[in-house]
């Protein structure tokens, strides 16, 4: 059914009333500058830790309708309810080990003496009720335990549409190390079939032996299950109710962007009312956001439609006096233009009413969430005011990621790329620091990252991007309240995980498996040969690599080029001038055996071998490594920024210094060859995007796309290696410094 905007009208009219009121009545209420100093110095030395990317899988859950009883460890004991190796390695993130990688960071946390912990989304993996219902104990147990408080903000994972939508998975592991295709009602072939659970038969079988319906083409019948619906909102929260998302009579202060009072008349009975998710929903169309907003350009002639409210889990809270997290929901969930037309999308429960929140972020919030950027801003004005250390988290970044080379991503990468449709404009990153917001502790990325953004006004905003202990590399980052606005940031990597092998006897069979049945699927078989839970995040993102990011990602002239050449063979590249041109190399008329027999290539490595002299190398080591290492070495650094250094020898790194160098010398004069190689080929770059299709560089010399692409590539790595502190470093608060305290 279509969603009327009448339930919010009077929720933010009290908002924006009371706020209003608020705003000028403050001054009178405003703390003196010894009152700020007071609560300030009551925070100092505060710990909080942020956990975004859990993903967080039960993998010895209990399906309560009994439809599945998982595969028995012979080291636990237990039935294991757990995801296939094979599809972890096409994951960015994983799905099982992270299970005990979890324990070991709440663990770390409570031995530093952590007492507030944020969970920035994605703490569970698609919002399933036997997933969550695992998190929750485990939630419930430390914090009763260890005196811990939880804070959560939602991510695209939970929930992965703002209501409860059919779900699961096709890559459960089952019997005999095949893959076992667990739905709810409404998924796939989980449809027609009375009660609430059902078993699916991959093939119906005639009495003559002959398939006549093969549903499937799976080794395994297919259970159906609403253990593995995908909950929406009201589910996520109800389950997460004593983290953060309803008030508590022992937190000091507690709002959402819909309450109807401040800090100065705050009584938790008027919390708890209008923390009920009917107080909390707004009116998002596929247009832009609803109510008044629509209602204003609704003047301006422009017609919204698909119009339907939406839970906003929001909120702000005052753990420990003078302390207020902000807790941001950035997801937006747009609605698709045509729902209406979609069989049945205007039940909100179908996938297909709303677009996922993945790509949306703050871009979206913007245009779609505009209530609660209004509500940011005026948080920022109060907290001011009163002396609160405010600190805020979402599930989404607020500044690029990038290490500031966004332009050499989009010269390398398509503009659907390496992550480029969750990049935030720069004008929405400007606007979010025009708010007075400060600090921002993000995740979505599963990366290592600092960014900030500067504005003229001299206001700025640094963004945290906190790793993710289900990938490369595992960490949590430790923030700590400092005197004089500082607060310092240490990035704890979490390597020491008991138990990270325990489901491997499982991966054994399903590699047997692979090998008799889809050998084109097969993973390397020595990442079972982990020695730590750090090692097989390593062969995580080695096979990652392997078999997602370059496939999917890397442009073919690029990737084609990086598993035919070693470290040798990029250097001396990097010298070369030869009439070859990609099209020749790529159709295999010329081969690299060949272009090594060449006067051209002599001169060009008497060439390479004068860059290495002075530098401590030897020419002959850069042979050691290949395209496929760089690659892998390009993502450790990426994903991991300062950490990585820790992962790659002081030796190749040098060698990545002289290429980026050498490369750096030849760019003018590639440059200027390859404008006219274009206007030649009458090639026009794409307005969406720099990078080159490869109908672009078939007439281009080999020299030419090498020293261009791969020019790009070092430029890349180089700035990722040179970027804002990442691994333990102090933001000044009051200056927009940053001190990395590494050196």
């Amino acid at each position: 059914m279509k969603y009327s905007f009448s339930s919010l009208v009077i929720p933010l009219a009290l908002y924006l009333a009371s706020h209003s009121i608020m705003s000028t009545a403050q001054a009178s209420l405003s703390k003196s500058s010894a009152e700020k100093a007071n609560i300030k110095a009551n925070i100092n030395e505060t710990q909080i830790a942020f956990m975004p990317d859990i993903h967080f899988h039960d993998i010895y859950a209990d399906f309560k309708d009994g439809s599945f009883k998982g595969i028995p460890n012979s080291i636990s004991g237990k039935n294991a309810t757990i995801r296939s190796l094979s599809a972890e390695l096409n994951s960015t993130r994983l799905f099982n080990e992270n299970y005990f990688a979890m324990f070991s960071a709440l663990d770390d946390a409570v031995s530093r003496g952590v007492k507030l912990i944020a969970l920035p989304g994605d703490f569970s993996d698609d919002g399933q009720p036997v997933h969550m219902r695992g998190l929750t104990k485990i939630l419930d147990n430390y914090a009763k335990e260890h005196d811990i408080e939880f804070f959560a903000a939602p991510g695209n994972h939970d929930p992965v549409r703002p209501f409860k939508i059919p779900s699961g998975k096709s890559d459960f592991l089952g019997a005999g190390g095949k893959e076992q295709r667990i739905f709810s009602r409404g998924k796939n072939e989980c449809k027609g079939y009375d009660g609430a659970k059902a078993v699916i038969k991959a093939a119906v079988i005639k009495n003559s032996g002959i398939k006549t319906d093969v549903k499937t083409n799976a080794a395994l019948d297919t259970i159906c299950s609403e253990e593995v619906s995908g909950l929406g909102y009201q589910g996520i929260m109800q389950q997460l109710k004593s983290h953060g998302f309803y008030p508590k009579p022992n937190y000091h202060y507690w709002e959402t962007p819909y309450s109807s009072y401040n800090s100065h008349n705050y009584d938790y009975q008027t919390a708890q009312t209008e923390s009920v998710n009917e107080q909390r929903e707004y009116e998002i169309c596929h247009q832009g956001a609803g109510g008044k907003y629509k209602q204003l350009n609704a003047n301006k002639n422009k017609t919204y439609t698909n119009c339907f409210n939406v839970i906003d889990s929001s909120y702000l809270v005052e753990p420990i006096k003078g302390l207020w997290l902000l807790a941001i929901d950035a997801n937006v969930y747009v609605p698709n233009f045509d729902a209406t037309e979609i069989k049945g999308a205007t039940d909100v429960t179908d996938p297909n009413t709303f677009k996922g929140s993945s790509s949306a972020g703050y871009n979206k919030m913007f245009t779609h969430k505009t209530q609660v950027i209004e509500w940011i801003s005026d948080v920022v004005k109060r907290a001011k005011k009163e002396g609160k250390q405010l600190v805020a988290f979402s599930h989404f970044p607020m500044t690029e990621f990038y290490d500031g080379q966004e332009d050499n991503v989009k010269k390398l990468f398509d503009e659907n790329k390496f992550q480029r449709p969750r990049l935030p404009k720069k004008s929405v990153s400007q606007a979010l620091a025009s708010t007075g917001l400060k600090v921002h502790i993000g995740g979505h990325m599963h990366i290592n990252d600092t960014g900030v953004t500067r504005n003229n006004d001299g206001s700025f905003l640094f963004n945290i991007q906190a790793p993710s202990i289900a990938a490369y590399i595992p960490a949590y980052k430790l923030m700590t309240l400092k005197a004089n606005e500082q607060i310092e940031i240490q990035t704890v990597v979490v390597d020491d995980i008991p138990r990270y092998s325990e489901l491997f006897e499982h991966y054994r069979q399903e590699h047997k498996v692979l090998q008799e049945t889809d050998p084109k699927r097969l993973w390397n078989i020595d990442i079972l040969a982990s020695k730590s839970y750090k090692e097989f995040t390593q062969w995580h993102i080695r096979e990652l690599t392997r078999q997602r990011f370059l496939p999917k990602d890397w442009p073919a002239d690029l990737r084609n080029l990086l598993f035919s050449l070693n470290g040798l063979d990029m250097l001396v590249l990097s010298q070369l001038n030869t009439d070859v041109t990609i099209k020749q190399w790529q159709e295999g008329l010329v081969s690299l055996d060949y272009l090594h027999k060449t006067p051209q290539w002599t001169t060009a490595l008497v060439k390479a071998k004068k860059l290495v002299l002075g530098t401590g190398l030897q020419t002959e080591q850069f042979s050691k490594w290949n395209g496929f290492d760089l690659a892998v070495d390009f993502y450790r650094l990426h994903n991991a920024d300062q950490l990585a250094l820790r992962d790659i020898s002081q030796q190749r790194l040098a060698q990545y210094s002289v290429l980026t160098k050498a490369l750096a010398n030849s760019t003018l004069e590639t440059r200027l060859k390859t404008t006219n190689e274009l206007v030649n080929t009458n090639k026009a770059e794409s307005n969406s995007s720099l990078a080159e299709s490869n109908s672009d560089l078939t007439e281009q010399t080999l020299t030419s796309v090498f020293k261009r692409r791969f020019g790009n590539l070092f430029r890349l790595f180089d700035g990722f290696k040179n970027g804002a502190p990442s691994d333990h470093f102090m933001l000044n608060l009051s200056d927009g410094t940053i001190t990395d305290l590494k050196k």
